[in-house]
């Protein structure tokens, strides 16, 4: 008898692995850009609510910033995401 079948979680378990990996890629590619498209989003919603949410708005591009960089472990891909909030 040969090893068991891969059940559905084990199959989702590694296509999600998969898609990690490629966007740790991705970001280390073209992190710069990732940095300045979360930018660009988060000044969009700053300005559509006013700026009523531009301190939550920050701490959200931050920490977006702070997530994708560190995909491959090391915190240097994108431009200002490891700075003090």
């Amino acid at each position: 008898m040969g090893a068991p079948e891969m059940g559905i979680f084990d199959k989702f378990k590694d296509k999600a692995e998969d898609l990690k990996d490629k966007a740790g890629d991705l970001v280390d590619q073209h992190g710069d850009k990732v940095g300045a498209g979360l930018d660009k989003a988060g000044d969009f919603v700053d300005e559509k609510t006013g700026g009523k949410y531009g301190d939550k708005i920050d701490q959200g591009v931050d920490k977006a910033k702070e997530g994708l960089d560190g995909l491959d472990g090391q915190n240097d891909d994108i431009p200002d995401a490891n700075k003090p909030a």
